[in-house]
């Protein structure tokens, strides 16, 4: 009871700060953000928000984004939603509409969205976006699934509990049978149709009658062409669908849409997309093993050196597709053991900060209560409320990144394969998920070794080179500093101050880091 408490106190000191229930336009979460539509964005009170011991901070992207964490955001959103409709039951009508309503806050309101729309609304990004918004919700049910899976092979391996191990292998494999179901849905859901219709054409994809049908000389398997084709054949459905609603009379919509909307999309799948799309995912599976195993040291140390700047760009929203297709076709991703290691640099390289800025008790204060976030992968309060303000430290905690990517992409190369099961979490949180070609054991051991070495790596490359001598001069000090201080010593973000409550502050709308799987 102590906990229901503490969410529903938690989501009623938020509310007053982003204006009231009646300028919450829409309510979501992802793994770590509550993510709210707001109608007037002057009415946010965001270093009240930054303050508050729940927050860790706050983004701002599409939505307005009050990071909370892992766990914490999945309890408080209901509470947050339920004050929500009590409040608009107990007052429709507000002051605050009225307000909201009027021409200078409209401008206001305007201008906002036109500055994020010019910084942030490029069509990749949000093209990037729509695909997060289709496979982010997915992933509870990956990690929920990956984590059964685990534990179901290491009861097969100890030969233990041989009763119960064919049940857990049929939760663990049910969801991913039907993956592309939910995908179908999601995306139609994303690209403006009706959800349930893209969720019938993608479900051709898995249905096992499709081991009886002839497309030009090659017999479909079932499940052929994957989450990616299931993307496709829904986003086809999409414009079937949204070509029929302008032709079809209006009398015999509710018959003739739908059936042509699976009928055209579902022989289309069947006869290009499946065979297409199932190509498309091989040559992924394949490159990603030749990438490893031929220059393995090399590629992880890249990809780990460069995944916090994907996430700062949002780019790294593109490898999620890759990712559920890799778990799709070998039951993990090689990929995800590797990006994993930017959040160990990450670590490390706030470590050395803490060392080399005694004095500061405001940035250590923000470290101490952000570090056990980011040992369990949640990056965002180290890198909003360090790394990044400080500036170099950001490119040392790549540096740390990229010796524990290549760490872990040496034994790629060597033959021993380490992956994760399911795709959003990282650092200590992805031990559950491990799996590799070599026992458990040995993957745990080569992944531990990585994130050992983003420590180490991060954490020397920010304690010598993370800071000029202006940097720590400037820093060193008792007082707080000033962002005009962090823009003059050549600090990455003006707008992004260490905060005095312990959490980050609001990042440059330019970064765009929203959406992310949860943490880095």
């Amino acid at each position: 009871m102590a906990t229901e408490d503490k969410n529903r106190a938690t989501a009623a000191a938020i509310l007053p700060l982003v204006g009231g229930a009646a300028n919450v336009a829409s309510i979501a979460h992802c793994m770590t953000r509550l993510r709210l539509g707001l109608h007037d964005r002057s009415l946010v009170d965001d270093e009240a928000l930054k303050a508050l011991p729940a927050v860790m901070g706050v983004v701002e992207d599409d939505t307005y984004q009050i990071v909370l964490g892992p766990g914490t955001v999945a309890r408080v959103t209901p509470e947050f939603e339920q004050l929500v409709e009590e409040e608009r039951e107990a007052a429709p009508t507000p002051a605050a509409v009225a307000a909201a309503s009027s021409d200078d806050l409209a401008a206001q309101g305007a201008a906002i969205k036109a500055q994020q729309k010019a910084k942030n609304a490029t069509p990749f990004k949000l093209f990037l976006r729509k695909i997060a918004n289709i496979f982010v919700p997915l992933i509870p049910a990956l990690i929920g699934c990956g984590i059964i899976a685990g534990l179901n092979g290491l009861l097969v391996n100890l030969q233990w509990l041989p009763a119960v191990t064919p049940a857990l292998a049929a939760m663990a494999s049910g969801f991913m049978a039907l993956i592309a179901v939910f995908v179908g849905y999601n995306t139609a859901k994303e690209f403006g149709g009706t959800p349930i219709l893209g969720g019938a054409v993608a479900a051709i994809i898995v249905f096992p009658g499709v081991a009886n049908i002839d497309a030009f000389g090659q017999i479909l398997s079932p499940g052929q062409g994957g989450v990616l084709g299931a993307l496709g054949a829904a986003v086809l459905a999409v414009y079937v669908e949204k070509w029929c609603r302008r032709w079809v009379p209006e009398a015999l919509d509710v018959l003739v849409t739908p059936t042509l909307t699976v009928l055209i999309s579902g022989l289309v799948t069947i006869f290009g997309l499946m065979f297409v799309a199932g190509e498309i995912s091989s040559a992924i599976g394949t490159f990603a093993d030749w990438l490893l195993s031929n220059g393995g040291a090399g590629a992880g140390f890249v990809l780990g050196g460069l995944f916090l700047p994907l996430v700062m760009l949002g780019l790294h929203q593109a490898l999620i597709p890759i990712h559920t297709t890799l778990i799709e076709q070998q039951g993990y991703t090689v990929l995800l053991p590797i990006l994993a290691m930017a959040g160990a640099g990450q670590v490390g390289a706030a470590m050395a900060v803490y060392f080399r800025l005694p004095r500061n008790e405001s940035i250590r204060r923000t470290i101490k209560s952000a570090l056990p976030a980011g040992l369990l992968g949640v990056g965002e309060p180290l890198i909003y409320g360090v790394s990044l303000p400080l500036g170099r430290p950001f490119i040392t905690a790549c540096v740390g990144g990229a010796f524990g990517g290549g760490f872990v992409g040496l034994f790629n190369q060597l033959g021993d394969t380490v992956g994760s099961t399911a795709i959003g979490p990282s650092g200590w949180a992805l031990f559950p998920l491990l799996d590799g070609n070599h026992g458990l054991g040995s993957t745990i051991a080569i992944y531990a070794g990585g994130l050992l070495v983003g420590y180490v790596a991060g954490f020397l490359a920010t304690y010598f080179f993370g800071f000029s001598k202006d940097l720590l001069t400037e820093f060193n000090v008792s007082q707080e500093p000033a962002p005009s201080t962090i823009a003059a010593t050549g600090g990455t973000t003006p707008s992004t101050t260490p905060s005095s409550s312990g959490g980050p502050d609001t990042p440059d709308p330019g970064t765009d880091p929203a959406k992310a799987p949860a943490g880095v």
